[in-house]
């Protein structure tokens, strides 16, 4: 019985061995008659053309990294594996790693950019802001470059340092800071934007022996000498708002509305209206810089304010009966 178990067994294992072996030469046969690849010249090429000539191939495309080269340009390829004319299989990886262009450079020209545009450009090119200094000056607008160091067309390394020297913006004419106190809020804002300055902060504190809604302390003190541009801030004699909402009624005939929009690289399109008792009415349209705070005096009926930036709906606003 022993013995006839053992025999079985031999014969299990013989059967069990040429199977095995006749799978192994089945598929050794099969890979063999896969055509191999040639892997083409890719060096100097763009890595967008290489791609997709490896992947037209049937290989597969590994990036290994990026290296600075004085001969290959950027976003070309520096190195490949493996090297063009070897035979590979079918959806085997070659391996590319690509240039990031020459280590050196000519200092591109930043001088009267904006600086967010300055900034994209250093990007760009792999540099970035060292030291930043401000100044007055009469050509060039606010925050756009008056100079550069180093200096325009100069030969220098990627990913050094750029000092730039920033307008303000003309100095503006000296003036005499006008009086405001006994004004009405509407003649106080309108004597501030005609002499070219800027409306500032606005508060209030009430005084009862003195007429309401009427200028009752500015900043700079009438008679200082100020220059176009500044800011003026000025306190109005009513009782004090209440501190939830930042855009109250100023005035008895009306409230002043502000709105700042945010920072960015475009002009945005602001557009206010007012829907009263169901009628819409624009009173602001306009394109107007990144960060640029707006004011609007509002009518003191009851109405609903809709704010749009862009066409955006950004900002609703109940305006209450003063």
């Amino acid at each position: 019985m022993a013995l006839k178990i053992f025999k079985i067994g031999i014969l299990s294992f013989l059967f069990l061995l040429i199977v095995g072996i006749s799978t192994f030469v089945t598929l050794s046969l099969f890979l063999n008659l896969e055509e191999p690849v040639v892997v083409p010249h890719l060096i100097n090429k763009d890595i967008v053309y290489s791609l997709s000539i490896l992947t037209d191939l049937g290989l597969n495309t590994k990036v290994k990294g990026s290296e600075y080269s004085e001969n290959v340009q950027e976003n070309h390829v520096l190195f490949q594996d493996p090297a063009p004319g070897v035979e590979i299989k079918k959806g085997r990886d070659v391996r590319v790693i690509i240039s990031k262009g020459a280590k050196s450079l000519l200092m591109p020209n930043l001088t009267g950019m904006s600086i967010q545009l300055a900034q994209i450009t250093m990007e760009e090119n792999d540099l970035h802001e060292k030291n930043l200094s401000r100044a007055y000056s009469a050509k060039l607008k606010e925050d756009e470059i008056i100079s550069q160091f180093p200096a325009p067309g100069e030969k220098i390394q990627r990913g050094v340092g750029v000092n730039l020297l920033i307008s303000t913006g003309n100095r503006g004419v000296p003036r005499k800071m006008p009086e405001l106190n006994e004004l009405s809020v509407e003649s106080a804002v309108y004597l501030i934007e005609t002499s070219n300055l800027v409306l500032g902060k606005i508060e209030s504190s009430f005084d009862p022996d003195r007429l309401k809604n009427i200028v009752i302390a500015q900043k700079p003190l009438p008679g200082h000498r100020i220059i176009e541009g500044s800011r003026i801030d000025f306190v109005i004699n009513r009782k004090t708002l209440n501190k939830t909402d930042k855009n109250l009624n100023l005035r008895s005939g009306g409230y002043f509305f502000k709105y700042k929009a945010e920072y960015g690289y475009l002009k945005k399109h602001i557009k206010v209206t007012l829907n009263c008792f169901g009628m819409l009415t624009d009173i602001y349209d306009s394109f107007i810089e990144p960060g640029k705070e707006i004011w609007l005096l509002i009518p003191s009926e009851t109405a609903d304010l809709l704010l749009y930036e862009n066409d955006n709906l950004v900002l609703t606003r109940v305006l209450p009966v003063p």
